[in-house]
């Protein structure tokens, strides 16, 4: 996270030469690959054939299996809520939402869980910016994942959602 507003960069990842992104990239790949598969069962099962060891590159992401939508609802729905796909056990989220489709997803207290403020932070936000986050509050995570990305950057948030227009309109 940046220590100040003055930077033009969210951090050093930014500024990288492409073959040390690329090094850092892979070794999340693989520490990825190897949490999901000791902490979910799902992938522990989807994965069981691939060794991370072997993965040598970004291109190697190929030769990963891809869930779908629908094979998503058909797990959660089977073994609710996360189907056995979450890394995290129930007790260990702060909210739970209930996205279109249904698909049943969580967020922790870790600080900018859904990982949005580096994109806040190249929109303009800085630190003391105050943020109208208009998103809803409500079963699905939007408004959540922006106000915990502006919190993330010292951005105080008015929690608005949706309606009340006219006290929106005063607010700002």
């Amino acid at each position: 996270m940046p220590d100040s507003g003055d930077e033009a960069f969210f951090d050093e990842a930014e500024t990288r030469p492409p073959e040390e992104r690329a090094a850092a990239q892979e070794q999340q790949l693989i520490g990825q690959l190897v949490h999901a598969k000791e902490h979910s069962a799902y992938y522990g099962e989807l994965l069981r054939w691939i060794d991370p060891d072997d993965l040598s590159s970004l291109d190697d992401l190929r030769l990963l299996p891809v869930t779908r939508k629908t094979e998503l609802m058909a797990c959660q729905s089977g073994s609710p809520p996360f189907g056995g796909i979450a890394t995290v056990e129930v007790r260990d989220a702060q909210r739970l939402f209930a996205s279109p489709g249904p698909v049943f997803e969580f967020d922790t207290a870790r600080p900018d869980f859904w990982r949005v403020a580096r994109a806040m932070y190249a929109a303009g936000f800085r630190a003391g910016d105050i943020v109208h986050n208009a998103f809803s509050y409500h079963l699905t995570p939007g408004g959540w994942i922006l106000d915990s990305a502006a919190r993330a950057l010292g951005c105080p948030v008015i929690p608005a959602g949706i309606g009340n227009t006219e006290q929106q309109v005063e607010a700002i």
